[in-house]
């Protein structure tokens, strides 16, 4: 079995952020296990589409690091013009406008997945995807690591995936119960969403003055945003479809959807170009076999993920354990950064 250092379970966000970190800090003795045959998590953009992770907001600092570190910039979601809100059916659709010195949302340039291609940059070499991590097994001085096919052995392994994902490693001898009842409590980020975004020759709500804004739970996109891309002249709306479309057959939903846009922003939605969605629920990498909405109480932040297992060998990172901003893009770059500095000094 090959050893390392340091060894990394998942390719995300936090993934990626603990090794270019431990990097920095002059670690490069590091392997990442990726079970997807792509990295990136839960950030993947699409024909310019983030589906997954999208925007960060002002006081989310570490993002804004992270992105002037590696030179990326980033710009305000686009809000001029009226935007739409629909109570239900019977009722007139109600128009507004956002209140401009609300603070922005900020989006990446390129889309979510620039972040993901910079910071793998320069530790492509360390990472294996299409590798599962079974079980990890404590010997006296290192872990070993268990996959379908190759067996690893380190120092410290550092846990980046969902906790409802880790439950599904065998652990051996088996984590604290308490443990093992927070992961299971742990809302998985993402896990129930279904995004759609669709693209065109050019943004035709923006000549209405409409913002792309269109928001209402009775729908089929009970969230849809103008998703413009000034750097890549992509021109799109995206959003999140109503989980109650979420059985039926894609291009169905698509018509319904469709349907939906063309009634408030106009039949040019029609003319598209390209129309991609993804069901995180259906995506085993993200999302448990059994699937539980817990969204209003996530569990988020647990101080039992900053805790060290196995006598130190081992620490959990990812959004969801993450004390600061859990949930977004900054918790996992937070815990990423927290995750590689504790193991490098310890």
């Amino acid at each position: 079995m090959k050893h390392y250092k340091y060894i990394i379970i998942g390719a995300g966000l936090s993934g990626l952020t603990t090794a270019f970190q431990l990097k920095r800090l002059g670690e490069n003795d590091v392997l990442i296990l990726e079970s997807r045959e792509r990295i990136g998590g839960r950030i993947l953009t699409q024909k310019g589409i983030d589906l997954g992770a999208t925007w960060f907001q002002g006081h989310h600092t570490h993002v804004k690091d992270v992105l002037q570190l590696l030179k990326i910039p980033a710009f305000n979601q686009y809000v001029d013009g009226n935007s739409i809100l629909v109570y239900n059916a019977m009722a007139p659709a109600h128009y507004f406008k956002s209140d401009s010195n609300a603070p922005a949302s900020q989006r990446i340039v390129g889309g979510s997945t620039s972040i993901i291609k910079a910071l793998s940059s320069s530790i492509k070499d360390c990472i294996k995807t299409n590798t599962t991590v079974h079980k990890v097994i404590e010997k006296d001085n290192f872990l070993e690591v268990h996959t379908a096919n190759e067996n690893f052995t380190a120092n410290k392994v550092v846990v980046t995936i969902p906790p409802r994902i880790v439950s599904q490693i065998d652990f051996k001898p088996q984590l604290p119960e308490r443990l093992q009842t927070a992961m299971n409590a742990t809302h998985t980020w993402m896990s129930h969403a279904i995004k759609a975004g669709i693209t065109f020759k050019k943004p035709f709500w923006r000549e209405r003055d409409l913002s792309g804004m269109l928001i209402g739970q009775i729908g089929p996109m009970t969230e849809l945003y103008d998703h413009c891309d000034p750097s890549t002249g992509i021109y799109s709306l995206m959003g999140f479809v109503n989980e109650g479309l979420r059985d039926l057959q894609p291009a169905d939903r698509k018509a319904i959807i469709l349907k939906h846009i063309a009634t408030y922003l106009g039949p040019e939605v029609y003319d598209y170009l390209e129309y991609v969605e993804k069901d995180w629920s259906i995506d085993l990498h993200t999302s448990s076999r059994t699937l539980k909405n817990d969204g209003l109480n996530p569990g988020y932040g647990n101080p039992i993920y900053q805790e060290e297992y196995f006598d130190g060998k081992l620490i959990f990172s990812g959004t969801e354990t993450s004390p600061l901003n859990g949930g977004y893009m900054d918790g996992a770059i937070y815990s990423g950064i927290h995750a590689a500095n504790k193991v490098a000094v310890s």
